[in-house]
């Protein structure tokens, strides 16, 4: 129909080559507009799993949602050897901005997606408007996540046990359907993260696109590179803290965050990490607030 907006996401891919690969990515909304926002995804998910989430926000706002290295389509190298923390998913999203953005832009993300967006913010702000960010990981206290005990952490341990294999999709959603971490998702959420976050193999069996030894990998090289992002940021930042089980461990230093007036931290009440399937409609209003408030 005249005037109406697909919110069927374009797949679009970007060589990066500085990075050694190419970054895949879904894009929401007037591929005529100027871009709006980035959305970085957590560990071990995809692009694709926040489709429910984005798309109705096509119909004003030009939006794209990537695969991380390591996640998804992307075909970034994945070294576990001498990574360099999270700086890594930093200087990825860094170098894939300057082609997609001529102005800076709303970066936001949830959990890995959401620090990553900050570190990328704190190390060249000059590219982005402002953040937000759910239930990113931050802990000042870096000894909460020492490698002694990242290796007991349920996180690294589930990460590390996740079955690899299925004989086809539709057999890894039966496997996931209201188990877990996906006991607070919706159908069509679930189904998004498993038709994006499996690749085929020749057998015709299905193979995790996010290996669990990656996932896993992800949690221990975790350091205290974001924490110092959170303290030298620039940008204005919004933070949604889930109300149990949170990743974003800051309630001795919320008043030194939000005394510096770039940061707004709100918890949210009955929500998990997994806090954007739960409230789709508070990360739409959050982003296209954040959206507006930049063109203002």
């Amino acid at each position: 129909m005249d005037g109406m907006v697909d919110a069927t996401p374009r797949v679009r891919r970007f060589p990066l080559p500085s990075r050694g690969g190419e970054m895949a990515a879904l894009e929401f909304g007037p591929a005529e507009r100027d871009l709006d926002l980035i959305f970085c995804h957590a560990n071990g998910f995809n692009a694709q799993t926040y489709r429910t989430i984005l798309a109705p926000l096509a119909t004003t706002l030009r939006i794209l949602a990537i695969d991380l290295r390591g996640h998804g389509a992307t075909t970034l190298p994945t070294v576990l050897e001498n990574r360099p923390g999270w700086a890594e998913y930093r200087d990825d999203l860094l170098a894939l901005l300057p082609h997609v953005a001529s102005r800076p832009v709303v970066v936001a993300g949830h959990s890995m997606g959401a620090t990553t967006s900050l570190m990328a913010a704190a190390e060249d702000p000059a590219r982005i408007a402002r953040l937000v960010l759910f239930d990113p990981v931050l802990s000042p206290d870096r000894t909460e996540l020492a490698p002694v005990d990242l290796a007991q952490w349920p996180l690294v341990q589930g990460a590390l046990r996740r079955r690899p294999v299925f004989d086809s999709r539709e057999a890894a959603l039966a496997a996931y359907q209201g188990r877990g971490a996906f006991k607070t998702w919706s159908g069509e959420q679930l189904a998004d993260y498993v038709a994006a976050g499996f690749r085929d193999l020749e057998d015709g069996r299905v193979e995790l696109a996010c290996a669990p030894a990656w996932e896993a990998s992800n949690f221990s090289v975790y350091d205290g590179q974001a924490w110092a992002a959170a303290q030298t940021c620039p940008r204005p930042v919004r933070i949604f803290r889930a109300e149990q089980g949170s990743t974003c461990r800051i309630d001795d230093h919320i008043e030194n965050l939000t005394a510096t007036g770039r940061y707004r931290i709100e918890t949210v009440p009955g929500t998990s990490h997994f806090l954007p399937m739960e409230r789709p409609d508070l990360v739409r209003e959050a982003l296209a607030q954040a959206v507006g408030e930049v063109a203002a």
